[in-house]
């Protein structure tokens, strides 16, 4: 997700003490109540939100780049912490008279639901607010319309009631998923990125790939999926791992717009990406109860089949350009850097064997960011230990202490960060240490402002859409046009995620798609989580479709490339993204929700069969150019193995057979006839 406006300064360091302390108090505040639970749900995503508006109004101005006018901007900072502080200390009053207002209670609900409104205009600028304002026009003036979209009409103090208290608006599923697991995932994130995990991901994709052919850009491919091991953010990933791809591309013969384009490709990819994939995944969960582990096991063949295609066109565009990687001896050593970071992947192994053994993200979480900082501490103090059996018992401990997490409780975890900050204190480089630490803190709230802004302002159609029941009149009016048509039905999902996702970022996509279409495929048959990866794919997709991509556009002016071009060479390149959603409707098993593993594995080799013939067909080359019937042929071929019909899969296996020997032969001929 991006941010409208520059809002905050890249560096910490550069920012006001008042700044950072705000930012540092929300950090506490979340691990703090993650851990110990010392408030209720309701109070956690209403300081959430609080402390979400103050960093907002101190730090995006209303307009332009400019810092904003400090007077106004704690004024409606702290309205905005003020609405919180109300929902906490008249919390049994709320509960008891619920749905009956005060007018106490209308202007704090009022002024919530402008500032919120406002913050997010601040942060990702006018078409999410104008969206909402719509739904919210809706609930009060619905009764006026004609047809289907008449509702029985709402007074004001019933609609302030559902957006502002209790968990059906501005504090619902998303607010309460972005004030828990979201949070602490981006802390985490965070903290291995200031510990260096960037470089070590970098130095070990150049390293692997680097002095191959097109090795700058399978680099920037495999650096991105594995950066989405820990940010799940694709436009921040574009800005972080671009910075050093798009320009080694562009050094070694790339065309700046493929160079911004397979950056903002696997990038964006991170999000589908498990085990900690982006945001959206964990509002999945949420919504359809089921474990984020679920979720995560439905996305890993997609993602293995996105990555797999971007790094094919890669290798395809490298082929035909005759682009030669690095000299070896330039590139560094994979295994150097991983023995000189090692310690950085222990708590990212551990995550990743919590959320898949069942846990929940939020226990996951937790022990991730409390491991990464003993981890992080502790190797700073290690580096001032001499001796080789005092360092291999050193870490030996901390193994204990890892290993007898659950028994010791997270209360004396906390004891031992607090001992090692204490150590750090005292040691040399340790301040250094902490200062990163710090940092990390500080930095965690900065990421979390656009996404927390955007899940509390999707409240709004949430609360419209549970208040007045038009999703179902939605879902109805996709079913009447797809007349149970699912491929129909598909397209007209596809098209409203790519619409949407012009103006909007891809969490509140997902969240209007799923509420509205979502229902429809279910009912047209889809499994319940395939149709809501469905909805998610294209919403990640819209980020590189034309006009608005948000991706290409964070890529421009690193690539120095218009965003629009970067845009087209995207679409060609994801071209996995728009097909494997398709290819799973048809055949769950591509999922991994079917029964059968033989199942599985048919499926995933024929779709890796079509998107690698996509992939030559819209690169043009394989040995050779390709010629236009070539083309043609393979587009048969590709598009035949995708239909699920009874005999589609025969012809697009006898089409694909074909496309590859003729193309083969025709390839040695060729290089016979030069020799």
């Amino acid at each position: 997700m991006s941010d409208h406006h520059q809002g905050l300064a890249a560096s910490p360091a550069d920012w006001p003490k008042a700044l950072l302390a705000v930012a540092l108090l929300f950090s506490t505040f979340q691990i703090i109540t993650a851990a110990f639970h010392p408030v209720s749900s309701q109070i956690l995503r209403a300081v959430h939100v609080g402390f979400l508006l103050l960093l907002v109004f101190l730090c995006y101005p209303a307009r332009g780049q400019a810092r904003p006018w400090q007077p106004l901007a704690w004024l409606l900072g702290l309205a905005g912490m003020a609405t919180a502080i109300y929902q906490w200390v008249f919390e049994a009053d709320l509960i008891q008279r619920s749905g009956d207002l005060t007018q106490a209670d209308m202007a704090i609900g009022l002024v919530l639901i402008v500032l919120v409104f406002e913050a997010a205009r601040r942060v990702m600028g006018i078409a999410l607010p104008l969206i909402c304002a719509l739904f919210l026009a809706y609930g009060l003036f619905g009764q006026y319309l004609p047809g289907d979209l008449m509702h029985r009409g709402y007074a004001l103090d019933q609609i302030v009631n559902q957006l502002a208290f209790g968990t059906e608006g501005l504090y619902g599923t998303p607010t309460y998923v972005s004030a828990t697991y979201i949070f602490l995932f981006i802390l985490f994130g965070a903290f291995l990125e200031q510990a260096g995990m960037i470089k070590l991901f970098t130095d070990f994709a150049m390293g692997l790939f680097g002095h191959k052919v097109g090795g700058p850009a399978k680099v920037s491919v495999v650096s991105s999926a594995l950066m989405g091991t820990i940010t799940g953010s694709g436009v921040a990933n574009v800005v972080t791992t671009g910075q050093f791809t798009i320009p080694l591309m562009k050094r070694f013969g790339y065309r700046p717009a493929f160079a911004g384009g397979v950056e903002a490709t696997s990038s964006m990819g991170s999000q589908i990406m498990p085990p900690i994939m982006g945001a959206v995944a964990f509002i999945m969960a949420e919504t359809i109860n089921v474990p984020f582990f679920e979720v995560a096991k439905a996305a890993l063949l997609p993602a293995l089949l996105y990555f797999g295609s971007v790094f094919w066109m890669v290798h395809l565009e490298a082929k035909r350009a005759n682009l030669q990687g690095l000299p070896k001896d330039q590139c560094p050593n994979p295994w150097a850097a991983v023995k000189q970071r090692w310690y950085l992947l222990i708590p990212l192994f551990i995550l990743i064997y919590l959320l898949f053994s069942g846990r929940t993200p939020l226990f996951s979480g937790m022990v991730g960011l409390a491991l990464t900082a003993i981890v992080i501490l502790g190797s700073a103090i290690i580096l001032q230990v001499s001796s080789t059996a005092m360092r291999f018992a050193f870490w030996i401990a901390l193994g204990v202490l890892c290993a007898g997490f659950f028994q010791l409780g997270i209360g004396v975890v906390f004891g031992v960060v607090a001992l090692l900050v204490a150590v750090c204190g005292f040691i040399k480089g340790g301040r250094d240490t902490l200062t990163i630490c710090l940092h990390a803190l500080v930095e965690g709230a900065r990421h979390a402002v656009p996404v927390g802004i955007a899940c509390a302002l999707v409240g709004v159609i949430i609360g419209v859409v549970s208040l007045t029941g038009v999703a179902s009149t939605f879902a109805g009016y996709i079913l009447a046009i797809g007349q149970d048509n699912l491929f129909l039905s598909l397209i007209l999902t596809m098209l409203t995620c790519l619409v949407l996702g012009m103006g909007i970022p891809t969490i509140p996509n997902y969240i209007i798609t799923s509420s509205i279409a979502a229902p429809a495929l279910l009912e047209l048959g889809v499994p319940l989580i395939v149709s809501h990866m469905f909805v998610f794919y294209f919403g990640i997709m819209a980020d590189l479709t034309p006009p608005v991509a948000l991706a290409c556009f964070a890529a421009a002016p690193i690539a120095k490339e218009k965003g629009l071009k970067i845009s087209l060479w995207a679409v060609r390149i994801a071209i996995a993204g728009f097909i494997v959603p398709f290819m799973a409707v048809y055949d769950p098993a591509l999922m991994l929700q079917g029964d059968s593993l033989l199942a599985t594995f048919y499926v995933l080799g024929k779709a890796a069969l079509a998107v690698g013939i996509w992939g030559v067909v819209f690169t043009g080359f394989l040995q050779r150019p390709l010629s236009w019937w070539e083309r043609a042929l393979g587009f048969a071929a590709g598009a035949s193995l995708i239909l699920a019909t009874a005999m589609s899969d025969e012809i697009g296996f006898a089409l694909a057979a074909l496309f590859i020997a003729q193309h083969l032969w025709r390839a040695r001929r060729a290089q016979v006839a030069t020799a």
